[in-house]
């Protein structure tokens, strides 16, 4: 967006605060993530550059919680109430995020992944595509939005998701999205997309523990259908639990 234009310039459903009333907040990129805190930006100049020159001066989001104040406020069109704003923020985030490893669930079985992913894919009405991105114990370090949209080959690309494990360091991942349609049978595309991501995670190094298709008539385990190459798997617990119809 040119620092001319204001968000009230964006139609009104490209907007961030619209985008993630309609779409939910996983769906927003970090610019847009940070847009909606800030709230507006400066006289002339969109509150999407803000967020754009924010990244910028600090590289991440974790750039950017682990600031002082005063270097917020260094960054032009960050004043002291919006860099309180960003650091309440933070410690609401640092607040209900799970605390040390011994906090994390552990991600063991279908079950242990559907408890965790259920509130972020039910009831969706679109395809929603994300990660549960794991410690070499399988302890969850948090949960990635990956895509939104239908899924396909060109919508969700290997690196959408690695980019994301790899800055989280994880050693493995579990893929998960969801059918609208609440049937949770597996697609072509979506067995093509779990053979693309299993060969990706083996070159790169990273695991991927499973690919689950969770509907409202249950979860289906793409490793448990036999869609996967054998690889670790939690003993005797990777299968599917469909509800009957």
């Amino acid at each position: 967006m040119s620092a001319g234009l204001t968000v009230l310039d964006l139609p009104r459903s490209e907007r961030p605060r619209e985008r993630l009333t309609r779409l939910g907040a996983e769906s927003l990129s970090e610019q847009e993530l940070l847009a909606c805190l800030l709230g507006r930006g400066i006289a002339g100049e969109s509150v999407l550059v803000s967020a754009r020159r924010l990244l910028a001066a600090f590289g991440s989001l974790r750039g950017i919680a682990e600031a002082s104040v005063e270097r917020l406020c260094a960054v032009r069109g960050i004043g002291p109430a919006k860099a309180v704003q960003l650091k309440a923020a933070v410690e609401v985030a640092r607040r209900v995020a799970p605390g040390d490893a011994g906090d994390r669930p552990v991600v063991d079985s279908v079950e242990a992944a559907a408890a965790l992913l259920r509130p972020h894919l039910l009831d969706k009405p679109k395809e929603h595509v994300v990660a549960l991105l794991l410690d070499n114990r399988h302890r969850l370090i948090r949960l990635a939005p990956i895509a939104v949209g239908s899924l396909s080959a060109s919508l969700v690309h290997p690196r959408e998701l690695f980019k994301e494990a790899i800055a989280a360091s994880a050693a493995a991942v579990l893929v998960a999205h969801n059918h609208p349609s609440g049937d949770p049978e597996p697609s072509a595309h979506d067995l093509e997309l779990t053979r693309r991501l299993a060969a990706a995670g083996e070159l790169l190094g990273i695991e991927v523990v499973d690919h689950l298709i969770v509907a409202a008539q249950g979860v289906v385990s793409l490793r448990a259908s036999g869609a996967m190459p054998e690889g670790r798997v939690p003993a005797g617990r990777a299968r599917n639990n469909r509800r009957g119809r």
